[in-house]
């Protein structure tokens, strides 16, 4: 059994940050320890909100908490999504280096959240710059999705060979797993996703269809169900698991016409994908 430390954002209503990783990452047999950035009632699409930030202090706290109980010496992984501001990435920073520090073979799995397409940048000034100058060097694992990897690449990708030149060049920072979570490749179908994963052995896409939907906190999941079966396979077999459950939660999500991850409903998706995308290797491109 693996053992992953997540610090992220956490709403009481609904799925967004570690209320949209811990369920799957325990549901996949992982041992979660969340820890907590803000703790709002509702995500922030929906305009309105309460709940307080967690000072960057607190968090620290938190973790120093869970060192004590020589925990973090059994830690495999270290997990973050939304950062809130660069005190806080400061932050998370110095707990992975204090988990790497109890367990050298560690990794830190970072899911970049900056914006999207049609929305924008979406966090607070300066979270992009921190994140690409800070956070991209110190990743393991990066997960960006395709707005993301643009941003944090400079790069203006579209096809597939300029992912893989963008994906290049963010690996060339530090990370080994570069993860795109969502790309509209140039020349395929508008009806269709692509996830794409690199790394040290290969490059992997995975084409599944296109739920016409905005869906809040699904990178999260993305991440963490990715985390949970790399941990334990490899990085093609990560990205096929991962494809295959992310679509299942979503069509149920869609079909339910919920504004809400449906991800207890459509939990067997989690372990028994109910629907199979082929992985296709194209190590050739790079």
């Amino acid at each position: 059994m693996h053992n992953v430390l997540t610090i992220q954002s956490a709403v009481a209503y609904g799925h967004a940050g570690n209320s949209s990783a811990v369920f799957p990452l325990m549901r996949l047999g992982v041992e979660t320890w969340p820890v907590y950035t803000v703790l709002f009632s509702n995500n922030t699409s929906y305009g309105a909100w309460r709940g307080p930030y967690v000072p960057p202090k607190d968090i620290a706290e938190v973790v120093k908490g869970v060192d004590e109980r020589g925990a973090l010496e059994h830690c495999d992984a270290v997990l973050s999504g939304y950062q809130g501001d660069a005190a806080t990435g400061a932050e998370i920073l110095k707990a992975v280096e204090l988990v790497k520090s109890r367990n050298p073979k560690a990794i830190y799995c970072c899911d970049p959240v900056i914006g999207d397409f049609g929305r924008g940048v979406y966090v607070v000034e300066g979270i992009p710059e921190y994140i690409r100058d800070h956070v991209v060097p110190a990743a393991d694992i990066l997960t960006p999705n395709h707005f993301e990897l643009n941003l944090l690449t400079g790069i203006e990708a579209t096809t597939l060979p300029e992912i893989l030149e963008a994906v290049a060049r963010l690996r060339a920072q530090g990370p080994s797993v570069v993860l795109v979570t969502s790309a509209n490749v140039e020349g395929e179908s508008q009806e269709s996703v692509t996830m794409v994963a690199v790394s040290d052995e290969g490059a992997w896409q995975v084409t599944t269809p296109q739920l016409r939907r905005e869906f809040t906190g699904s990178g999260d999941v993305t991440t963490a169900i990715f985390l949970a079966h790399y941990l334990d396979t490899d990085v093609p077999t990560a990205l096929s698991r991962t494809a295959d459950s992310m679509y299942g939660i979503l069509k149920r999500t869609f079909e339910d016409d919920s504004r809400e991850l449906e991800i207890v409903a459509a939990q067997d998706e989690l372990v028994s994908p109910s629907q199979h995308f082929e992985v296709v290797d194209i190590s050739s491109l790079l």
